[in-house]
């Protein structure tokens, strides 16, 4: 088993930015393939915000997270008579507290750039879906980031916070694999689409990978020097004035 860690943490920064999200900005290419009755999972739900929106256009949503912290966030949002379709369950995206194919839809965002086993995931996403049920995954690509302007500052204190993520365990380029990693995983038609979307300001992403990169200071071991000059750089970066931020999501829908 791969050590993971979930390295944007549950700061104030963090759990806002997550619950900003709505059905209808991350969500969106799922929407037609929903049916009223539908049994939809949302894996890594966070604060449920996503979650609850699903609510309101399927049967039944089952949203599941490893941090407790995050579903008391999410069944605090979600305690509305009008969303009593929303439960919440602690689980691992590899060890699912369902049944086999007994969901109809699955969403999953921002999550599989974090997973250390990935295929892992993917395939027990395949166990619980019925025989063509709907995989719905979004995953970042920092690669193609679009960064203005991206100074040698940006540059390096991006690049501590790629090592940061790979020691967690995850893949911050994981979108440029998740089509061929969801066809490996067996499902069918297979389809991408590459979203940009300004999830926080230049400013603000300065200051929030300066504050991981300051953060994991006190546990590094080899790569102290490496992470220290990229948390300056970062420093550097938050001063330096106002720029462009958007993020690359890589959109896959499929079918069981």
């Amino acid at each position: 088993m791969v050590s993971e860690e979930y390295v944007p943490g549950f700061a104030e920064d963090a759990v806002s930015m997550m619950s900003a999200r709505t059905v209808h900005t991350h969500a969106s290419f799922l929407l037609p393939s929903l049916r009223p009755d539908a049994l939809v999972l949302d894996v890594g739900c966070g604060p449920g915000s996503i979650t609850s929106g699903l609510g309101t256009m399927a049967g039944r949503v089952l949203g599941v997270d490893r941090e407790p912290g995050q579903l008391e966030l999410a069944r605090t949002a979600t305690r509305r008579p009008s969303r009593s379709t929303v439960d919440f369950a602690v689980a691992d995206a590899e060890a699912l507290p369902l049944r086999d194919s007994c969901v109809d839809a699955i969403f999953a965002h921002a999550l599989v750039e974090h997973l250390g086993r990935p295929d892992a995931a993917l395939a027990e996403f395949a166990r619980v879906l019925r025989p063509g049920g709907v995989l719905a995954v979004s995953t970042s690509d920092w690669s193609r980031a679009r960064l203005r302007p991206a100074t040698a500052n940006v540059v390096a204190a991006l690049r501590g916070h790629y090592l940061l993520r790979r020691r967690a365990g995850g893949d911050p380029f994981a979108g440029r694999h998740l089509v061929d990693r969801v066809r490996q995983a067996g499902f069918a038609d297979v389809r991408s689409k590459v979203r940009y979307r300004q999830d926080m300001g230049y400013e603000d992403l300065a200051r929030y990978v300066e504050s991981r990169l300051v953060s994991a200071l006190s546990s590094a071991d080899g790569d102290r020097e490496q992470l220290a000059s990229a948390a300056r750089s970062a420093w550097v970066w938050a001063r330096a004035g106002r720029g462009d931020f958007e993020q690359c999501w890589v959109e896959v829908l499929a079918t069981r």
